[in-house]
C-alpha cells in the first residue's frame, strides 16, 4: 500500500500586488533568515489567515501573529515593515491565542493611511520559519484568500 504525503496550501492574506520575498524592502525577511515566504503590498485593511491551523501567539504590539499549521509548520504574519514601533496603533486583532483558523478567518482590520501617515510601510509579509524555498503559484494581482501555493 502507498501512502502519499498531503501538502498544506497556503492563501493570500490580503488583497493586492504579490511580491517574492527578496523583493520585500526589509533585510531580515529579504534575506530569508527566518525562511522564505512572500508580501503583498496591500489594497485594502483586511487581513485574513495565509494557512490553516491554530494561532499560537499574538505579539502584544499587534504587528505580528504565530500560526501553526496542522501539521506543525510555524507561519510568521507581519503587518507592514518597522510597524512594531506603533505600538499596535491602527491594528485591530479579531483573533485570540489558541484558536483555531482557515483561510477565511479575518485575522485583523488594519488602518493602513494611518501607518503610511507614521511612515512605515504596510507590505503584509508572510515568513515559512526553517523553510529555505518555496513555489509561488500566483505573481502580480492576487485576492484575499485566493490559494497561491503549497507547502510539502
Amino acid at each position: 500500500m502507498f501512502f502519499t504525503k498531503k501538502k498544506e496550501a497556503f492563501f493570500a492574506p490580503v488583497k493586492g500586488e504579490l511580491l517574492p520575498l527578496e523583493k520585500v524592502d526589509d533585510p531580515v525577511f529579504s534575506s530569508k533568515v527566518m525562511g522564505d515566504g512572500f508580501g503583498i503590498a496591500p489594497e485594502n485593511n483586511q487581513v485574513y489567515s495565509p494557512v490553516n491551523g491554530k494561532v499560537t501567539s499574538i505579539f502584544p504590539t499587534k504587528h505580528a501573529i504565530l500560526i501553526e499549521t496542522k501539521k506543525g509548520q510555524a507561519v510568521l504574519v507581519h503587518i507592514g515593515i518597522d510597524t512594531v514601533e506603533l505600538n499596535g496603533q491602527g491594528i485591530d486583532v479579531h483573533v485570540k491565542e489558541n484558536q483555531k483558523v482557515t483561510s477565511d478567518t479575518l485575522l485583523v482590520t488594519v488602518d493602513f493611511p494611518a501607518i503610511l501617515a507614521q511612515g512605515k510601510q504596510t507590505t503584509v509579509i508572510v515568513a515559512f520559519e526553517g523553510i529555505p524555498s518555496i513555489k509561488l503559484n500566483s505573481d502580480g494581482s492576487v485576492s484575499a484568500q485566493e490559494m497561491i501555493g503549497t507547502l510539502d
